[in-house]
């Protein structure tokens, strides 16, 4: 079963951001646009290209009204840890997520438990706390913030026009879709 349009499961999780401790549940991804960014571990090596990156688009994330949650199964001690210690995880200024006990990477169904680490996850999630896209890339296949940027753009646009989709490669400002009857065989 998918779980794209399923409304993310409880957890309770302890995060690290902007040099604090702080508690992360369910209820923080409702109410506005969220990116739950599952990577495998800290202190690895195509990790902190990705994070870096996030990090380096958060601000056009924030205006977009986005809120992103990295999350491994390290602990919220480890992500310190990190953060004080590498040049380009101190960059981060959103929420790294410790997942120790496996909830959040079981709930969202990235768990590689023979490794006890999570794959590659991007998770978008909307206002209402449930997921609208889902990419799962393996462990040596980096993802891309302005891909992503690309795509809660296009959830975002079609999540407030009803009756329209946006057609690949759709960039914002660009021509959308009305699917109808006329249009089967035209496209």
């Amino acid at each position: 079963m998918s779980l794209i349009n399923t409304e993310v499961k409880p957890f309770n999780a302890t995060a690290y951001q902007n040099g604090e401790f702080i508690e992360v549940s369910e209820q923080n991804l409702k109410g506005k646009w969220s990116v739950v960014f599952f990577y495998p571990a800290d202190f690895t090596f195509v990790c902190p290209t990705e994070l870096g990156d996030l990090a380096d688009n958060y601000a056009e994330f924030q205006k977009m009204g986005v809120e992103i949650y990295s999350v491994s199964t390290d602990t919220h001690f480890t992500h310190k840890a990190w953060h004080d210690s590498s040049d380009e995880i101190k960059k981060i200024q959103y929420a790294m997520v410790g997942d120790p006990t496996w909830i959040l990477a079981k709930n969202f169904e990235v768990l590689i438990e023979a490794d006890g680490l999570a794959d590659r996850g991007t998770f978008v999630i909307d206002p209402d706390g449930k997921i609208q896209i889902i990419e799962i890339n393996a462990g040596g296949i980096g993802r891309d913030a302005q891909e992503l940027l690309r795509k809660v753009k296009a959830a975002q646009y079609v999540h407030t026009h009803p009756g329209e989709v946006c057609p690949a490669k759709w960039k914002e400002g660009e021509a959308t879709l009305a699917p109808s009857i006329d249009l089967i065989g035209k496209i």
